[in-house]
């Protein structure tokens, strides 16, 4: 016994020795190695747009040192990417950026607003050009910024107009006794759809539609502009798939030239002048950002704009740079409302909705807030249900054409194992001391009564959601309800219901912001700073993220994502003000 205790007792010394020494380096790596790491941009250099990386507006911040440590200090994420391009349009050594290849998970609206800054670096005369072995639709919504688009002779083009696929689940719940129990106000609010039915409703299909014509013609004006090509014309190229292979798609004017990468690479030499047998400067457009963000000048003002990031499922407790929750976003609120030189806030929102009383936790402090200063929302690609919650008593809203947003509507959703249950042997008995003591369980009928009282709730916050509306916009309930029941809009339509008022992004929400303050010279300030705990802090080393990186190896993306979607679907809690169904546009 003796022999293993000591055996037990060397194991554990070397693993925390182990632990220690890891920990250790990245301390002295963190200390030490930060100025040897100083990014240069080299003389007549190019800016390599590749996203690979990048899903988030909003990376993050930590209290926790060990956390940036860990986390390779701030990372990099969509807004600092916008803000590094606003920064080469007057850097001497920047002469133009290259789309290379280009393969990451941004959304349409994100989409969209990259695709804005790279139309306003193009005003100052540097270029963009684009390379791609083949272009899928959104790669190519993108890509259509550029001066000159390449294409490799034997790639794919992907040109063929919008669509959405929708799963229903009511044979499968019938067959293997696994029921969703469905408590719900709004005729559109179709997150539960599925759950009811075998099709999809009139209502849904109607919803679905209108927001697929509508995020695909602001998609054609922009592609359009670029390629001056008539949104007519585009419609035709779509219809008929005039453009599937390279030929077809210089013949109707969608890329420019049909080349291997060697050829668009002389193209860029020829450009800046430099021999065909010698490379040319480049610069990742991540390291450019970090050397943005850490050498950007200060003016003189004291005075600074707070932009408040809310990204991700709206859930209850701390949140994180994936999720939204009350705690982090509420000491958010407060520390820039508190903070005299902050001067306005700006509320970034990209959320589909989620957990509706963190949702109205999170409305109070924020109508709080508009008592002191002026409180402007940006929405990104969603601003949904909870997520337009958060939104609706801003002083201004705005959004982007294609932002989904709206889905006024509130739902509950109950697993219901009975049958199942019954089918393999399991057999519930509930004993109670009063009539309504028992919790709902999944292993019994759903009770009628307890039915009844959960429609109440649902009814009551829907109400409450409404009447929200209502006084944040300025319209009556009667009005706010016509446009709610769960309904999704875009950007586009929502400006036109009162839902929205200014189509812009980020950037043009920071400049009312200072407006509404009666600023001129600001700077701004990133929210929210997350606290983590140790458990956190563990998840996040690279032996931590092994297991998801496994199983989405070993199971695909699409089914990893489907695994995910259920997983959250099991982590939900209470009433949801949540957007009705995960849209993915192809």
């Amino acid at each position: 016994m003796k022999f293993l205790g000591n055996v037990l007792a060397t194991i554990v010394g070397l693993f925390v020795f182990l632990m220690i020494f890891f920990f250790g380096i990245l301390l002295i790596a963190a200390i030490f190695g930060g100025d040897s790491d100083e990014i240069s941009v080299k003389n007549d250099s190019v800016i390599e747009l590749k996203l690979e990386n990048i899903k988030n507006d909003y990376a993050g911040k930590y209290k926790d040192p060990w956390m940036t440590i860990l986390s390779d200090g701030e990372k990099v994420g969509l807004s600092d990417i916008i803000n590094a391009i606003e920064a080469a349009k007057t850097d001497d050594d920047i002469k133009g950026i290259s789309i290379l290849n280009d393969e990451f998970e941004l959304a349409m609206a994100q989409r969209k607003a990259l695709r804005d800054a790279l139309e306003d670096f193009k005003k100052s005369g540097k270029f963009v050009m684009s390379y791609a072995n083949s272009y899928s639709q959104k790669e190519y919504y993108l890509n259509s910024v550029a001066n000159t688009i390449y294409i490799n002779p034997v790639g794919d083009f992907d040109f063929k107009g919008l669509s959405a696929e929708l799963m229903f689940f009511k044979d499968l719940q019938e067959k293997s006794g696994v029921k969703m129990e469905v408590i719900r106000h709004g005729k559109y609010k179709s997150a539960v759809e599925p759950f009811l039915d075998n099709k999809m409703s009139d209502a849904n299909r109607e919803q679905t539609l209108s927001l697929l014509n509508s995020v695909w013609s602001s998609v054609l004006v922009d592609i359009s502009k670029s390629r001056n090509i008539s949104v007519a014309k585009l419609n035709e190229i779509a219809n008929g798939l005039l453009a599937r292979t390279p030929e077809m798609a210089k013949a109707e004017k969608l890329v420019d030239i049909i080349a291997y990468e060697d050829v668009y690479h002389d193209a860029i030499r020829k450009k800046l002048k430099v021999d065909k047998d010698e490379d040319y400067n480049k610069i990742s457009i991540v390291d450019y950002a970090q050397k943005v963000a850490t050498t950007s000048e200060s003016n003189d003002s004291q005075d600074k704009i707070a932009i408040i990031y809310a990204q991700g499922e709206i859930m209850s407790g701390e949140g994180n740079v994936n999720t939204i929750g009350e705690v982090s976003m509420n000491r958010s609120l407060i520390e820039a409302r508190k903070d005299k030189n902050v001067k306005a806030i700006v509320l970034r929102i990209d959320s589909p909705g989620g957990n509706a009383l963190t949702s109205d936790l999170i409305w109070r402090e924020i109508e709080l807030t508009k008592k002191v200063k002026p409180v402007v929302v940006s929405m990104g690609n969603y601003a949904a249900s909870g997520g337009y919650y958060i939104a609706c008593n801003a002083n201004t809203i705005f959004a982007e054409n294609n932002t989904i947003t709206g889905s006024i509507g509130v739902f509950g959703i109950l697993p219901n194992f009975t049958q199942l249950a019954t089918k393999i042997g399991i057999h519930t008995e509930q004993l109670k001391t009063n009539e309504n003591a028992a919790e709902y369980s999944p292993f019994v009928p759903i009770d009628e009564k307890f039915k009844a009282v959960t429609l109440e709730g649902v009814e009551r916050i829907y109400k409450t959601f409404v009447s929200h509306v209502a006084a944040g916009r300025k319209m009556t309930v009667a009005q706010v309800d016509s446009i709610g029941q769960g309904r999704v809009w875009s950007g586009e339509q929502a400006i036109k219901i009162g839902l929205v008022d200014k189509i812009g992004g980020l950037h043009d929400a920071i400049k009312e912001a200072a407006r509404l303050a009666k600023t001129k010279t600001y700077s701004t300030q990133n929210f929210p700073e997350f606290k983590e705990d140790i458990n956190d802090l563990l998840q996040n080393l690279p032996f931590a993220k092994s297991k998801a990186s496994f199983i989405k190896e070993e199971l695909g993306e699409e089914t990893y994502r489907l695994m995910e979607q259920i997983k959250k679907v099991q982590t939900r809690k209470g009433v949801q003000a949540m957007l009705p169904f995960e849209i993915t546009i192809h």
